[in-house]
């Protein structure tokens, strides 16, 4: 059982940067952005063939700095070119099929005999190194994340998906603060890529199926949770949604849940999260209703 919570914790820290990506694009920007599986599949390659080379603590930047390529594409054919914000990250996410399979050199990618960060790690002894290497990572960013959305650019980011009507009479340009947005979005997204291709040595074109969802999923059960505020207790809540959904992942295996089923209970999951104020809105108007009914009565 301690395996179990320690792999969902270390999974929960990892894919926290893709729900962190997600609350930039989604809630920040209150842009969907489909290029959430390319990028992820992108930074996996980027740093998987960046680790061939012998240097995987670079693998980190070089997978970020393609993700934010990534973003920046989508923002380019949103911004300049009129493609409607969803279709545009479908056409990016759908070329970089093509991209990720070009940078594989295949199908799928093996570091078993390359250096990671996770292998550096254990070189220290340190019974937690995998911890070791992702609770810096993601403490980093979500702290640099919380600081930018409190500058300037970052408040105009923020004002951009609350009124792009407002931020243009302002005389600030929607274009700049939606590229931005995407290309820090991917810029993590592909970060979370490079850490699941070196945390399990290996990689294929596959593995950004469905993040869009998954993160999301992390994304709104922070929300429904936690509760929402200040931009540092949004980021927390997000931290701790990663958290608690991949130990409900965890624990839905362990209780033999088959592996097929994951996917649709993610769904339901996502569906639940987004559907409970509706829920408990129409739970309440019905008490109201029988309340008042015994009151006629």
């Amino acid at each position: 059982m301690l395996t179990v919570l320690s792999s969902a914790v270390e999974n929960g820290l990892i894919y926290a940067l893709v729900a962190l990506a997600l609350y930039l694009s989604y809630t920040t920007l209150n842009i969907a952005d489909m290029t959430t599986d390319g990028s992820f599949t992108l930074g996996c390659a980027a740093a998987a063939v960046v680790c061939l080379a012998g240097h995987p603590v670079l693998a980190l930047p070089a997978a970020m700095t393609a993700g934010a390529a990534a973003g920046g594409v989508t923002a380019l054919l949103q911004t300049k070119l009129g493609v409607p914000s969803i279709l545009a990250g479908i056409i990016t996410n759908f070329g970089l099929y093509s991209v990720n399979l070009t940078i594989m050199g295949g199908a799928n990618v093996n570091l078993f005999k390359a250096p990671t960060v996770f292998k550096l790690a254990k070189s220290t002894g340190f019974e937690g190194y995998k911890l070791l290497v992702l609770v810096p990572v993601v403490l980093v960013v979500a702290v640099l994340l919380v600081l930018f959305l409190g500058t300037r650019l970052g408040l105009s980011l923020r004002a951009t998906g609350d009124n792009p009507d407002m931020i243009r009479a302002s005389s600030i340009n929607p274009a700049f603060t939606i590229t931005v947005g995407l290309c820090l979005a991917n810029a993590l997204t592909a970060l979370a890529g490079a850490l699941v291709v070196q945390y399990g040595s290996s990689g294929d074109m596959s593995l950004g199926v469905g993040m869009v969802v998954m993160g999301l999923a992390s994304l709104i059960i922070g929300q429904a949770v936690f509760g929402r505020g200040s931009v540092a207790r949004d980021v927390a809540a997000v931290l701790g949604g990663s958290l608690l959904y991949r130990l409900i992942f965890a624990l839905a295996l362990e209780c033999s849940v088959p592996a097929a089923y994951m996917k649709l209970l993610t769904a339901l999951i996502v569906v639940l999260a987004i559907s409970a104020p509706t829920i408990r809105k129409n739970m309440l108007l019905q008490r109201r209703k029988r309340a008042a009914q015994k009151g006629v009565g």
